[in-house]
């Protein structure tokens, strides 16, 4: 199992198996044990030590049976500790790995629920004016189900994550090898595509898993950085036909908004931007400060007075007809045939819309269009950083630290061949033996987060104390915007490898003690 799997599956509050083909019981969690006893002692101790006849098959028959038909949840009877039976609602997720096919046994005892049942709990009374949900038995039961979803999602989607970081990690470090004309670049884009739309998939399961409202406010961003990021993907993807132009503000206000949801509103106009253009055209994106001492009405955007970050989108395409303009917004509305389903500019307003902003649309046919995005701003720059056409190339140490070898291979590929000087280790200890050698002096550490042994807050911590100048990065499949807990930069898998070179170079060239 990979690291997160590891980690998930230990620190479970119900018990869980790791079982083989044949019946093996290779892993079991504390809380496993505990209920189980010395039912799942010995070296390879087997479910059928801990099967109860009542089951009416055998466990050998019960995974074969599971194996070709799937049952979400169903009823148990098992051997607990001390001779009892326990009667457990048991999930069953079948996977295979290497060849060989393994089944996860996530148990909730329903003795348990028992004492909840004969003696309801009395729960303290609610602050005045707020109403406190008590769950029944029955409602604690589905509770406990809900949970065991929840924990099997947010480790798939982890894992996920991690094959993923490998593939668009290579797929994207190709592309940039790639000549406009190369016989490939057509189908290195299309992985590349496909390994992004895999990662919407991944951070939607991360979303389910942790099933909560997005109530903190938003982190204070560079929408310089998202706005180089979203021109760096289509210069590459729409090759030279078109020409791109991108005018940064320096000193950019900062802006608190959701980086993953304002990245998508910039792509949909992007989109609508590249496909205005018919053969070849131009294409320019322009950040800007604003300070407003009244009320501005931009077409339908109504700001107040205030400080903004404006960001401007304008093509020289097709242009939009007088009668088309005040429809742009519409949902399901479009003039491009039945392929499109009209919800790019609709998508867009309603991200920037809920960022207390206000998009505004022009255009003049025959001529061009131009979109412009308002931000509400704090007159706080936030660091500029470094971008993807920015000289990339290092000469530093780096350490890279993950339990996953692919990732391991796919960092050391990429930063080697951008002239960095590349230690890996597999672990927190290894990584601790190669910083305290004397003939080695390593300038930034990456690590990832979740590690089976020391995880890679300990191993921060400990490189703190040992060398508190080395710099580092961490790295996880976590969908937040900062390890908070650490105080240390952070880079979200997956990654591409232009994100890589980008975070890497930022945190080498920041002045210490700056989060980046």
């Amino acid at each position: 199992m990979s690291s997160e799997i590891v980690f998930g599956f230990e620190n479970a509050a119900w018990p869980a198996l790791l079982v083989d083909a044949q019946g093996s019981v290779l892993r079991a969690n504390t809380a496993a044990t505990s209920l189980f006893g010395s039912g799942l002692s010995g070296d390879v101790p087997q479910l059928s030590n801990i099967w109860s006849p009542e089951n009416g098959v055998t466990a050998e028959a019960f995974l074969k049976l599971t194996a070709q038909s799937p049952v979400p949840v169903m009823n148990l009877k098992l051997r607990a500790a001390k001779d009892a039976i326990a009667d457990c609602i048991a999930s069953v997720c079948v996977f295979n790995r290497d060849g060989r096919q393994w089944y996860v046994l996530q148990l909730l005892p329903k003795a348990a629920l028992t004492p909840l049942i004969a003696k309801p709990a009395v729960p303290p009374p609610a602050p005045p004016g707020e109403t406190k949900p008590v769950l029944d038995a029955g409602g604690l039961q589905l509770k406990q189900k809900l949970d065991c979803a929840l924990q099997l999602a947010r480790t798939v989607s982890l894992d996920f994550n991690n094959a993923l970081t490998s593939i668009l990690g290579h797929t994207s470090f190709l592309l940039s090898k790639a000549e406009p004309g190369h016989p490939w670049r057509h189908s290195l884009m299309e992985v590349e595509k496909s390994a992004e739309h895999a990662a919407e998939i991944a951070n939607e399961l991360q979303t389910f898993s942790r099933q909560e409202k997005e109530s903190r406010r938003s982190p204070l961003g560079n929408v310089n950085t998202v706005a180089g990021r979203c021109v760096d993907f289509f210069r590459n993807a729409s090759g030279p036909s078109i020409t791109w132009k991108l005018q940064l503000e320096k000193g950019l206000f900062g802006a608190r908004f959701d980086e993953a949801k304002f990245q998508q509103a910039l792509t949909k106009v992007l989109e609508n931007a590249v496909e205005a253009i018919a053969g070849s055209g131009e294409i320019t994106v322009q950040t800007g400060n604003l300070e407003l001492t009244e009320p501005l009405q931009d077409q339908n955007a109504h700001l107040a007075a205030g400080s903004y970050v404006r960001v401007e989108i304008a093509d020289n395409g097709c242009g939009i007809s007088p009668d088309v303009l005040p429809r742009v917004f519409e949902p399901f509305f479009t003039t491009k045939g039945k392929n499109h389903r009209g919800l790019g500019l609709a998508l867009a307003y309603g991200i920037v819309s809920n960022h207390r902003g206000g998009v505004a649309v022009s255009g003049i046919p025959g001529t061009g269009t131009s979109v412009r995005i308002y931000l509400p701003a704090e007159k706080q720059p936030v660091g500029e950083s470094v971008r993807a056409d920015d000289n990339l190339n290092g000469t530093e140490t780096v350490l890279v630290v993950d339990d996953e070898a692919l990732l391991l291979s796919m960092t050391e590929t990429i930063l080697t061949e951008f002239g960095y000087k590349i230690l890996t280790a597999s672990s927190g200890q290894k990584a601790l033996v190669i910083l305290a050698r004397d003939d080695t002096t390593v300038d930034l550490v990456i690590t990832d987060l979740v590690m089976p042994g020391m995880g890679g807050r300990e191993l921060v911590e400990r490189i703190r104390e040992l060398s508190p100048a080395t710099r580092i990065l961490c790295m996880s499949g976590y969908a937040l915007p900062a390890d908070k807990q650490t105080g240390a930069p952070y880079l979200r898998k997956p990654f591409t490898s232009a994100e890589l070179l980008v975070k890497v170079r930022q945190v080498l060239t920041a002045n210490p003690g700056v989060d980046e």
